[in-house]
């Protein structure tokens, strides 16, 4: 399966590249008019892209991230897969759930629409193999709830169940306060008797950590986890907050970038197999995978567990991030 290539085999190999920065002119994350182009034009951000994917790949990195709602990112993607190195090895992750409706505009009234239903998952399958082709490892539910009707609606489980007999890994990706709830909703999912889902992607940062127990339970039954937002959307390197003087005073003692700390925080769980530099410059992909050489004690771990907040918390304020 394409997922067991995601058991690392050099250190690097557990740092993956998702391109929700970079695929689109808008999203939430702290810093984009700092970080892109000037000009974000469709061709500037898809040589934003590759010079990534570029980095990543001589530097490694074996997974790849994407969604249906980040813009463009699959189409560029799928113009740096279709050179002339086969790239063997690479796990390539799409997501589907999300349409993308902002026009490649960063003021639109509304940037993406969420619906699980069947009609939406084999429309945006169509669209996604359109693109990637046989290059799609794995296919996952995006931003599942535990009110999602893509916990309990056979007839979608079906459907995935049939994908993942043609050779494409399907899991689960969950946001919100409640994303244990989730997860254990959909280690629950069956299909004729076998687990369905065998990937989870969630949110755990050092301010929200609170899907860590299930996550654990995940690994534990065997499903490959995967971390995203490791940096909260920017949050942990905000200057003048508390979180960033903990990650600068780390980074000091440690000699590495207060980014890789934070990044190094969730490689220190157990039960992670693949934590997502969300990164929109080589500059930043570069600091990122600095996260593989800090070593974080019990003490320094205890000292940057203390940033937490509550996940209603956290997740209200990342509700009221801009899309800039």
């Amino acid at each position: 399966m394409a997922l067991d290539r995601m058991r690392p085999l050099t250190p690097y190999a557990r740092i993956g590249l998702g391109l929700a920065a970079v695929g689109r002119p808008g999203y939430i994350n702290l810093g984009r008019g700092r970080d892109l182009p000037a000009e974000r034009t469709v061709e500037a951000l898809r040589r934003r892209t590759h010079a990534l994917l570029d980095l990543a790949w001589a530097r490694g990195v074996r997974y790849i991230d994407a969604a249906r709602s980040y813009g463009r990112a699959e189409e560029f993607l799928a113009d740096w897969l279709h050179g002339d190195d086969p790239r063997e090895g690479l796990v390539v992750g799409s997501k589907w759930g999300y349409t993308y409706t902002a026009d490649w505009t960063v003021d639109a009234a509304v940037h993406e629409v969420k619906d699980h239903g069947v009609a939406t998952f084999e429309r945006q399958l169509a669209e996604t193999r359109a693109l990637l082709g046989d290059r799609l490892d794995l296919y996952q539910i995006h931003s599942v709830t535990p009110d999602s009707p893509a916990l309990t609606d056979t007839a979608l489980h079906r459907r995935l169940a049939d994908l993942a007999a043609r050779g494409v890994a399907v899991g689960v990706s969950t946001s919100g306060p409640r994303q244990g709830d989730a997860i254990r909703a959909a280690l629950e999912v069956t299909v004729d008797g076998e687990p369905l889902f065998r990937s989870v992607q969630a949110t755990w940062n050092l301010l929200e950590p609170s899907a860590g127990p299930a996550l654990a339970e995940a690994h534990d039954a065997g499903r490959t986890v995967i971390v995203k937002e490791a940096l909260a959307n920017g949050r942990l390197l905000a200057p003048g907050t508390p979180a960033h003087a903990a990650l600068e005073a780390v980074a000091r003692d440690t000699g590495t970038p207060p980014d890789a700390v934070a990044l190094a925080a969730v490689l220190h769980q157990p039960w992670v197999d693949v934590v997502l530099s969300g990164a929109a410059t080589t500059a930043q992909l570069s600091d990122n995978l600095r996260a593989t050489d800090v070593r974080l004690d019990g003490a320094r771990l205890a000292r940057l567990a203390e940033l937490a907040e509550t996940p209603d918390a956290y997740w209200a304020h990342r509700s009221r991030l801009p899309w800039s």
